[in-house]
């Protein structure tokens, strides 16, 4: 009986975080899928990209990463991806 309390809390757990993982997934698409939509957006990232890299500032910087954040209001890991995502598809010549 002992071990079958264990397996249900386990199986909770397991429950608990794998909707808490999907959670996340699911936002980091809607995130991307929503600059997918609006270039407009991923080139005015860009713009910022650019200008901080004349001034000799990664746009992986954090103070790139902060901007970003701020902006879209997302945390910082997510501005992270983001910043890649758009580097990668609208300015890949930005560092």
């Amino acid at each position: 009986p002992v071990k079958l309390k264990e397996m249900n809390g386990l199986l909770i757990t397991l429950i608990f975080t794998s909707f808490g993982i999907s959670q996340g997934v699911m936002a980091q698409s809607r995130l991307l899928e929503g600059v997918k939509r609006n270039p407009d957006d991923a080139k005015s990232i860009c713009q910022n990209f650019r200008e901080l890299n004349k001034q000799n500032i990664s746009a992986g910087s954090p103070k790139s990463l902060q901007k970003i954040s701020t902006q879209k209001n997302i945390s910082e890991v997510d501005a992270e991806i983001l910043s890649m995502y758009v580097r990668g598809l609208y300015c890949p010549e930005t560092f």
